[in-house]
């Protein structure tokens, strides 16, 4: 009898412990929310899904797979629009980042984003740097078009700006297209140094804000 009762003792005081260790974790916002607090949330969420489904599956049968395909693609484009405007995180891997995201990133965070970017509007890129050790991003297209993207820290000069020549390979041996990224403003003396180049498009601050919003990269520049 003496040792049932310290048994029911000790689990009493191992749930009184729990209970307490709970309350100190919901206290301190480290705690999942109760059963209860989510049920609602996730009937709500089956009640949804079932309609979908349901809808779905009318609207293949009175108007066959047309309807059903282009349910689908609305669906798809609902979803990454809540995506891109309710989870940080997940917007700016898709390649979406407000203004003051991009103005808080240093050059090698802005070379990560850029390349996400440009994943986005179709390109397979690759943010790596140079012999040199300064952040460049490289990328292809579907039509194997190469593009090389440089980056200009304030008040500094254009990359390569002392040694032209070095934009002067011929168009096997380099990239069809490059990009000047520069978060301020270009002067009109940089705008000269890139038509004398040849093929380099300068993406100022207006231009990289709008790039970053979702605007595609061949809206605000030449590329094709």
């Amino acid at each position: 009898m003496t040792q049932r009762l310290r048994r029911h003792e000790k689990r009493a005081s191992r749930r009184s412990r729990r209970r307490e260790t709970i309350r100190a974790l919901r206290a301190q916002g480290r705690y999942g929310p109760g059963l209860h607090e989510v049920l609602p949330a996730l009937l709500a969420v089956t009640v949804v899904v079932c309609g979908i489904v349901a809808g779905l599956a009318v609207a293949y049968r009175a108007l066959g797979t047309g309807a059903l395909v282009g349910g689908l693609a609305l669906i798809g484009v609902v979803a990454v629009a809540a995506v891109v405007h309710h989870r940080p995180l997940a917007r700016r891997r898709l390649g979406f980042y407000t203004p003051e995201e991009i103005a808080d990133l240093d050059v090698e965070g802005l070379a990560l984003a850029v390349s996400r970017m440009l994943r986005r509007d179709g390109w397979r890129a690759l943010a790596r740097p140079d012999a040199l050790g300064r952040p460049r991003v490289r990328a292809r297209d579907r039509r194997g078009r190469r593009l090389e993207v440089a980056f200009r820290p304030v008040a500094e000069p254009l990359p390569d700006e002392e040694a032209p020549t070095r934009f002067g390979r011929t168009a096997g041996s380099g990239p069809h297209l490059r990009l000047v990224v520069h978060r301020g403003t270009f002067s009109g003396r940089d705008v000269q140094w890139a038509r004398r180049q040849g093929g380099v498009q300068l993406i100022d601050g207006t231009r990289l804000r709008r790039w970053a919003h979702g605007t595609p990269l061949h809206r605000l520049t030449d590329v094709p």
